[in-house]
Formats: C-alpha cells, structure tokens, sequence
C-alpha cells in the first residue's frame, strides 16, 4: 500500500468516525460531512450524497437536511461503527449470552462462558470464552451489525456456539428426541428458537430452554 492510499485511508476513517459520532452524539459538524465527501470525492466515489455535499453550500443546507445527508454518506461507504463506537452491540450480544448459556449444561458444559472480542480479526467480531479456556468462534464469529437486533445476535450466538462444538468434539447438538436430527438455531416469529426440519420442520425449544423442549421428548411435537 502506497503512503498516498494509507493516509487517504486513515483520514477517511478518521472522518467517517468524527460524522457517525456526531450523528450518535446530536452535535455534527457540518465541516465534518463536507470533508468526508471532499475525501470521497478526490477517490473517485461519486454518489449523489457525495456530490450534493461538495456542491452545496454547509450555510444553505439545514440541520435536518445535512444530518440525513451525512446518514446517505456513510450508508453509500459502507461504514460500520464496529462495538468500539457503538458499545450497545457489545451489551445486546453479552445479553444474548446469558440467554445461550443456559443451555449449555445439556452438553454438560459448566461455568459462565464470557464474550471476547476478537481484535485479532478482521472485521473485528466477537467469541465465546467458555469457563475452561475454550474459544468458541468457529464458522465465523459474530459481527458486529449482527447484535443491532436481539433475536439476530442470540440467533448467531446458538449457531456459533454449536458450530464450534461440532468442529472440537464431532458430535452432533442439539439433536431432536423425535426425529434424531441435529437441530439448528434459528429466528422464528421475532424469538431465537431450535429447530429441526423433520415432518416439516417444528421448534424443539426457544433457545435458553432446550432443557424444557429435551425434557419433553415422550411427547410428538404438537401434543406438549
């Protein structure tokens, strides 16, 4: 990479933070969005946000109208503000976590498992650290724009967690009482559920109580 292409790089992202944090925060800088286009613009990223920043003057756009210009700008680059700007996602998935865990023990796995961010990646994501060392993060670990919605982030949660499980110990989990299939994680109907594809597919259990939908295993599936 060329010094030109690296500070090109450094101050886009510099300035792609200092708009996002400004959106986020109610305090954007006009001046801010008007660079950040300029930087665009001089690498040949001609969308019309990018344009109409550079051609209008920061005096005759309004609050409002600059503030959803600057939302155009970064949805048209891509930008993703990762955990470090937007700590809520860490939250989201650390919640999802306690959700996960629970079902652990039906692997006879102990312990709280704890989230690890994963610095060593790129894009930077997140694993599991179980409560004997273990990382959890085969598959492709969970990004961050997965933990904007609760559902998604405990969905990829389960099936990060299984995956992993499946490469270290190749053995097959959750497994369907009823049909003998290994079940997968999945978001139904707004909930994080186990499901399994025998007779047309139906839920084992939410995901957090497969105890409960294991514990019922005498009983077909519409009948509990």
């Amino acid at each position: 990479m060329s010094d030109t292409t690296a500070e090109h790089e450094a101050n886009t992202e510099e300035l792609e933070r200092r708009v996002y944090l400004g959106l986020r925060e109610g305090n954007l800088d006009p001046q801010d969005v008007v660079a950040l286009a300029c930087e665009l613009l001089d690498w040949f990223q001609y969308t019309d946000a990018v344009l109409e920043a550079v051609e209008r003057k920061p005096n005759d756009v309004s609050p409002a109208e600059m503030t959803a210009l600057a939302r155009r700008i970064l949805d048209d680059v891509g930008f993703d503000p990762g955990f470090d700007l937007a700590p809520e996602r860490l939250e989201t998935l650390r919640a999802a976590l306690r959700i996960a865990a629970r079902d652990l023990p039906t692997r006879g796995i102990q312990g709280e498992p704890e989230i690890e961010v994963l610095e060593d990646r790129f894009p930077v994501g997140a694993g599991v650290r179980l409560a004997d060392g273990e990382r959890l993060d085969w598959g492709g670990h969970i990004l961050p724009d997965m933990c904007d919605d609760p559902t998604t982030a405990l969905t990829s949660l389960a099936t990060m967690i299984q995956e992993s499980l499946l490469e270290s110990t190749r053995q097959v989990w959750p497994v369907c009482p009823w049909h003998g299939l290994g079940v997968h994680g999945s978001g139904r109907d707004g909930t994080a559920v186990w499901w399994c594809a025998g007779d047309g597919g139906h839920v084992l259990a939410p995901v957090g109580e497969l105890s409960r939908g294991l514990a019922g295993r005498h009983d077909r599936p519409g009948q509990r």
